[in-house]
């Protein structure tokens, strides 16, 4: 949701703030200690003796630490880089004894620093005067590397349990104050791996440029176990996701706060005997860029995993599991059993060792490998059904249990797709955010689900009831039909109004009191922009549809489906007489922009050379007010991560590379690529459950809308520059995120909930429609031939013999081929891909098929890149048709 966001969180989170910085008593620190390691400068506080500040030599005017904000984080409750945080028992004893050094600073007591120690410190002053630990905190260099560890030694004369140990890494996410060109400059995100000793935090500038950082552990006792918010004075906001730790151990969090999920990794705890020590520490590794982690992090002798096509597999599918270090696979442990089955295949070019994965069970799925020296890591899969079926069973979810039919609703919401609580198994009907049950904004946008399910699958009986949808809701309801806002559109259908209602049974659980709850007039307003992209993209897919299909449209024709998304397109970026916006925002990148290309290019096509011209125009106009401006993506909110789809789209069609490489490397600074299914390929949304969520909090949420539409840059650069196979990691990473959060009955989810006592798929569908968008849009079978993993496959199986190398695809709509080798990109309007064959040495492809169906006669093939059928198809339209018949039809390029 983006409508008023900022004034909504200040309202929504007011009563916590007012516990914030005013109440901190004592200072970190007096001053400050600099000192000099081969890579980094460093400060410590000379009191406390935590890490202020951590700049890169190599920029050194950079700090990866909030050190600009210290004199606002300088009191109790704080945390920074050298604290711990603690629970420990008596062995026996039932109850948990608390320990946080960041809880009642004081100062510590300094201990002599031999050889290359930096700094040496006993931690008691800042923990319970009856904590059964001795904690010593050593700052050292260790092959040049800068590194933390805590030595704790049980100083009781009975044997302690460490159920929980958190050391806290706060780095400068604080984008609050800041404009965007400040934001950019200073600010960072990071990003947890949680895979135990192959786990690492990625720590990457927003500007997507420039050093970046991984914490990994030091040595095997510090296993990334889990992940988790710090409770701190200044709490989470729209600016500042909030303050994280690296957890080693989680037994006592997972008996208590976190007893209501299931965590990411089996909980542990420690037992210490009576003068026994064990030492935890974490290793500091620097890249000179964001592609250069997991090089960094391999150098400091961690071990890597990559995986193809990624950590979302659906059952059946061809995937690979590359493992990158210089010991020997012990063994490979699985959770649930059999839902994973892996067998050793040829190493990659690099020497790695190579596994092939075929998924077989449902949901969350946790591989274990243990090395021959003792270490462990954690790769998370999510497993689904094959991608096809997922979207069948998503279809028939969406027009039956989601399938709204009520003819006498006064909001006029009958016949659509309505938003969904998979809690309650029901419809939802009324929400205090009206937008959610009034078919409006990103979150009540169910209908759009609707739509791209469509695009993907389009199906007679669910064709025939979007029809009526757009016919009796969305045209003369949601969007207006006749008079001066002809082609606007309204915020919401449903509104708060008992004046204009009196008869309507409101639900009184609810507090109406909200500004969420618009009265009638507040719903028909026509000035958000973010809702318009919408309206288009469900004209589209039915123009797609009809012109591409036989029979399966019939209320209208082709050509009323793609004049709606025009004139919906043209009304977006009108001007008043006076010269003024119609709609606001539209000088920002609009999330899911990108369907307005799509549209152009249709408008191409079509020969509807005036058209084409006129929204050419509107989109030049933004692209050059974008030219000027250094970070041109922003959003109704602070900082947001939904503008650079449509900047870097625009500003790479109109040649301006300087601009559209700005999105992109922002991109490539959120949108990570982890061992981990939730984390890999997942854009940084942490605030929109507070308006597409039955949980409303600021959380990270993974595979929010964020994943797939930023994905769409990123596959699009992938094939102008297809060396650069990590943005084909991040980019199908993104795009796939979406088919997880389907589940297995087909009902959607707005995200999942990251916070570690949650865990689980959000409720509401809520904001799912641009995510199914996003990957509608990007969705497609990518072949490789890469360096370091050799030939893959993204998004299909393949099968490689001396001078050939054949695919199937296997993602969810099978009309999309790119051909790295050859720069070819192979795309079907109509018509299935069945395979495709492609000959290294005679540079010549061979494609088959699918047989023809009711409504697809013909395949409609069109080509990026210099092949050509041979034959002679007919050419219209910028693409081949080739007739389709009983037998599948097989067609070879040269």
């Amino acid at each position: 949701m983006k409508i008023r966001r900022v004034e909504a969180i200040g309202m929504l989170l007011a009563g916590a703030l007012k516990t914030g910085v005013a109440e901190a008593q004592r200072p970190v620190q007096e001053g400050a200690t600099l000192r000099e390691t081969p890579e980094f400068l460093v400060r410590f506080a000379t009191d406390s003796g935590v890490l202020h500040s951590l700049s890169p030599r190599a920029d050194s005017v950079f700090d990866f630490l909030p050190s600009d904000r210290l004199e606002k984080r300088a009191g109790d409750g704080f945390h920074h880089l050298g604290d711990i945080t603690l629970r420990a028992r008596t062995v026996g004893q039932p109850d948990w004894l608390a320990g946080d050094t960041a809880a009642r600073r004081q100062p510590v007591s300094a201990l002599l620093a031999t050889g290359t120690e930096l700094a040496r410190v006993d931690l008691a002053p800042s923990l319970p005067t009856n904590f059964p630990l001795q904690v010593v905190r050593t700052w050292l260099l260790d092959r040049g590397q800068l590194v933390l560890r805590f030595a704790l030694t049980n100083k009781t004369s009975a044997p302690v349990e460490i159920g929980a140990l958190g050391l806290p890494v706060v780095f400068n996410n604080i984008i609050s104050d800041r404009n965007l060109d400040q934001a950019h400059a200073r600010c960072v995100f990071f990003d947890p791996y949680v895979g135990l000793d192959g786990g690492y935090l990625r720590v990457t500038r927003l500007t997507g440029l420039g050093p970046a950082l991984a914490v990994v552990p030091d040595g095997g006792a510090t296993p990334f176990e889990g992940y988790g918010p710090l409770r701190e004075p200044m709490r989470p906001n729209q600016t500042f996701e909030g303050a994280f730790e690296w957890l080693v151990h989680t037994k006592a969090l997972a008996e208590t706060n976190w007893k209501n999920a299931t965590p990411w990794n089996a909980p542990t705890s420690a037992t210490l005997k009576p003068g026994e020590t064990r030492v935890y520490g974490l290793r500091f590794v620097l890249s000179d860029s964001v592609r250069g982690l997991e090089a960094a992090i391999r150098k400091a002798g961690r071990p890597v995993a990559v995986g193809v096509p990624g950590y979302i597999l659906a059952q059946g599918s061809d995937a690979r599991l590359v493992l990158d270090y210089d010991k020997n696979v012990k063994s490979l442990a699985v959770e649930p059993g059999g839902a994973l089955e892996l067998t050793k295949v040829k190493n990659t070019p690099l020497g790695a060792k190579q596994y092939a994965v075929k998924a077989t069970g449902w949901g969350r799925t946790r591989l274990t490998v243990t090395y021959s020296d003792g270490l462990t890591m954690a790769v998370h899969y999510y497993v689904t059904r094959p991608a096809e079926t997922v979207v069948g069973d998503l279809g028939n979810f969406l027009f039956t249990k989601m399938w709204f039919e009520r003819p006498g609703d006064p909001f006029k919401r009958s016949p659509s797709v309505i938003s969904y609580d998979r809690e309650a198994n029901a419809q939802v009907e009324q929400d205090s955010r009206a937008w959610i049950c009034g078919l409006g904004d990103e979150g009540g946008s169910s209908w759009l689900i609707a739509a791209m399910k469509l695009f993907l699958q389009p199906t007679p009986e669910q064709v025939a009831k979007f029809e009526r949808f757009v016919d009796g809701v969305l045209w003369g309801g949601l969007q207006y039909s006749s008079g001066p806002n002809k082609y606007g559109v309204r915020k919401s259908l449903f509104y708060y109004d008992p004046k204009a209602l009196p008869d309507f049974p409101y639900r009184a659980d609810l507090d109406w009191r909200s500004w969420t709850s618009w009265n009638k007039q507040q719903s028909e307003d026509i000035g958000r922009g973010y809702n318009y992209p919408h309206v288009v993209a469900a004209y589209w897919a039915l123009y797609r549809i009809a012109r591409n299909h036989v029979g399966l449209v019939k209320g209208h024709g082709w050509e009323w489906f793609l004049e709606q998304a025009l004139e919906t397109t043209k009304f977006l970026f009108s001007r008043d007489a006076r010269g003024n916006r119609r709609v606001g925002w539209v000088e920002l990148g609009l999330m899911e922009g990108t369907i307005f290309l799509e549209l152009l290019n249709d408008l191409k096509r079509e020969g509807w050379t005036t058209q084409f011209d006129e929204i050419e125009r509107l989109m030049r106009e933004r692209a050059d007010r974008w030219r000027g401006e250094p970070y041109p993506f922003g959003s109704e909110m602070a900082w947001d991560s939904t503008g650079q789809e449509e900047v870097y789209a625009w500003c790479r069609y109109f040649g301006d590379r300087p601009k559209s490489s700005v999105s992109l490397n922002s991109i490539v600074g959120y949108l990570p690529t982890v061992p981990h299914w939730g984390y890999n390929g997942c854009a940084r949304r942490y605030w929109d459950f507070l308006y597409g969520g039955k949980l409303p909090r600021i959380e990270r949420q993974l595979h929010h809308y964020g994943s797939s539409l930023n994905a769409l840059p990123a596959l699009a650069e992938f094939r102008a520059a297809p060396a650069d196979t990590y943005l084909l990691r991040i980019g199908h990473a993104g795009n796939t995120g979406p088919l997880s959060n389907i589940d297995a009955a087909g009902c959607p989810s707005v995200a999942f909930h990251s916070l570690p006592d949650t865990l689980r798929w959000d409720a509401y569908s809520g904001d799912y429609g641009p995510n199914l968008l996003g990957h509608a849009l990007g969705v497609g079978c990518y072949v490789v031939n890469d360096p370091a993993l050799g030939w893959q496959a993204f998004g299909g199986s393949l099968a490689q013999k001396v001078n050939s190398v054949a695919v199937t695809p296997q993602d969810s709509l099978r009309q999309r081929v790119y051909l790295a080798p050859l720069g070819a990109f192979l795309i079907l309007d109509a018509g299935k891909f069945q395979s495709v064959r492609f000959d290294a040495a005679k540079k010549t492809v061979t494609i088959t098929l699918d047989p023809a169906d009711a409504h697809t006669p013909a395949a409609r093939l069109r080509i990026e890149g210099d092949l050509k059928p041979s034959g002679k198809p007919v050419f219209e339209r910028g693409g081949y048709t080739i007739p389709l018949g009983e037998k599948p039809a097989t067609v070879r390029l040269s």
